[in-house]
């Protein structure tokens, strides 16, 4: 009999979402990571040494043997969602995740322990949009170098290893000295896209691309439900505190009904939301129908995301429009988010097809 999932947080999920709470309160306040994106260096390296280093939470989905903490994803995504509430400029989806989830697939154990000890940084050099399963540009291999470009690669200005598909079929890791690492404009100022240039650049080949570019991207699209649940949720939350606050005819805002329903409605999306992030990450760390717990997250999350940004904006009014708010930066990464390692409309066609229920 298959195992319902389980979508409660355990007390270790409890006690581990506290600490990061804790940590991030310390190193990503508002005013800090709106002074990040104004700034060159726009990664909160500080952060991620007290992540990876001082707490070990760049090694939750290794193994232990291989230098990790031997977590699973359910822990990953706790981690995931405190990310999202401080919209935290640290490449923890793309390193912890997304690359470590590739270097899995080629049982690469040397690079897993750097990644996983937080001494190096790891991307996937393929585009932030592209979904499991789609199509990804690729470099030519020749004479043992790599030559070609690759576009909106994600925290690559931050990663100290590339890895890199190549046209024979192959995955290859590039020191990120012998690239050219140009950062592209991005809506999303805490986590930026970079043009990677590779002009015969040694690479280390390290197994079959395609695998790995899969295993990696789905890990990327489910966990990435758990950041915009915690996007989601500090917005609600605290568009709920301003509107106690705020007063407008000697009353509290929030107590107009208008904005009652809205709110409700906002809570029932956010609810929802946080089940179909907790079920994919369950599925991810079981390996049950992660394929298609992945893509029901995925057909749902930008919506919900981006609405509570949305919402937090308007009903937060003018104070909402400056730039000194952060709401501002919850709806970039929303809206950025809701392309991420494939558009929703991607995911629900995914979906119809893993399901057998295709459009006539």
């Amino acid at each position: 009999m298959k195992k319902a999932p389980d979508l409660l947080y355990s007390e270790e999920e409890d006690a581990l979402r506290s600490a990061v709470r804790d940590l991030l309160a310390d190193h990503c306040d508002a005013p800090g990571v709106i002074a990040r994106t104004e700034s060159d260096a726009p990664h909160d390296l500080a952060a991620w040494k007290a992540l990876a280093d001082g707490m070990g939470l760049a090694g939750l989905l290794v193994p232990e043997a291989q230098g990790g903490q031997g977590a699973t994803h359910r822990e990953a995504a706790v981690v995931l969602e405190e990310l999202g509430r401080a919209v935290a400029p640290v490449p923890y989806l793309t390193s912890a995740v997304v690359a470590t989830e590739a270097l899995l697939a080629c049982g690469t154990e040397d690079l897993l322990a750097e990644l996983a000890s937080g001494r190096r940084i790891g991307a996937l050099a393929v585009s932030l949009h592209v979904a499991a399963g789609g199509a990804y540009k690729v470099v030519r291999h020749e004479g043992g170098s790599l030559h070609g470009e690759l576009t909106g690669i994600a925290d690559a200005t931050a990663a100290d290893v590339l890895l890199v598909p190549a046209d024979d079929g192959g995955l290859y890791a590039v020191d990120a000295s012998s690239a050219s690492v140009t950062p592209q404009v991005s809506l999303d100022l805490t986590r930026p896209l970079a043009t990677v240039t590779l002009d015969g650049a040694p690479g280390r080949l390290l197994g079959d691309a395609e695998p790995a570019v899969r295993r990696a991207l789905r890990s990327g699209a489910g966990l990435l439900a758990s950041e915009q649940l915690g996007l989601a949720d500090w917005t609600l939350t605290e568009t709920v505190r301003y509107l106690k606050e705020r007063k407008q005819f000697n009353r509290s805002v929030g107590g107009f009904q208008a904005l009652k329903h809205r709110l409700a409605q906002l809570w029932l999306e956010v609810v929802n939301l946080r089940a179909a992030a907790r079920n994919a990450a369950d599925a991810l760390a079981s390996g049950e129908d992660a394929d298609v717990a992945v893509a029901v997250a995925q057909s749902y999350a930008a919506s919900v995301a981006v609405h509570a940004a949305e919402e937090a904006l308007q009903l937060h009014a003018g104070i909402g429009m400056t730039w000194e708010h952060p709401v501002h930066l919850y709806l970039k990464r929303a809206k950025a988010d809701s392309i991420a390692y494939g558009t929703a409309g991607a995911h629900r066609a995914a979906l119809a097809e893993l399901v057998d229920l295709q459009t006539p």
